[in-house]
């Protein structure tokens, strides 16, 4: 067994916990025009999907899970949709200041295409949406700090 020695952000006790597995890549169940989707992020700070692919027109299913056990104002994650060239620092830098809005900025809705609310760890959340032009999005956590590590690609294919 491998064990690995993690420290987190945002003032957390530093953990001692298996090391995670590698990162795979999702497979919606499509129940004709809905993508179901379920994605992790835990205490190490980690997505456990780093692509997600979809097809256009389908109604996405997409539902959070914090698998970890740290509070929300610890070690919060959400998951946010960004538009197509939108940089993801620069929405990350204004989301640090919106801890009254889930870390989600107000004056950058245009930038994001959907987004969860900000989970604790042992909580999940589940929302709707269609699925944009077909492209390559990224997605993120915007819990300070953790875009770097907590980000994706989202992709929307040709039916």
């Amino acid at each position: 067994m491998t064990m690995a020695f993690f420290a987190s952000c945002g003032g957390g006790e530093a953990t001692t916990e298996q090391a995670p597995q590698q990162v795979q890549q999702s497979e919606p169940e499509a129940t004709g025009d809905i993508a179901e989707i379920t994605i992790e992020g835990n205490d190490m700070m980690v997505y456990d999907l780093k692509t997600i692919e979809v097809t256009e027109g389908q109604t996405v299913k997409l539902t959070l899970k914090h698998v970890g056990t740290m509070a929300k104002e610890v070690m919060g994650h959400n998951w946010v949709l960004l538009n197509q060239g939108v940089d993801k620092a620069s929405f990350a830098g204004a989301a640090i200041t919106a801890v009254d809005n889930d870390y989600i900025p107000a004056d950058k809705a245009g930038d994001m295409i959907a987004h969860t609310k900000t989970l604790g760890g042992g909580e999940e959340t589940t929302i709707e949406f269609d699925a944009p032009a077909v492209g390559d999005y990224e997605f993120i956590c915007s819990f300070p700090g953790h875009y770097a590590m907590m980000t994706g690609i989202f992709t929307v294919k040709a039916k």
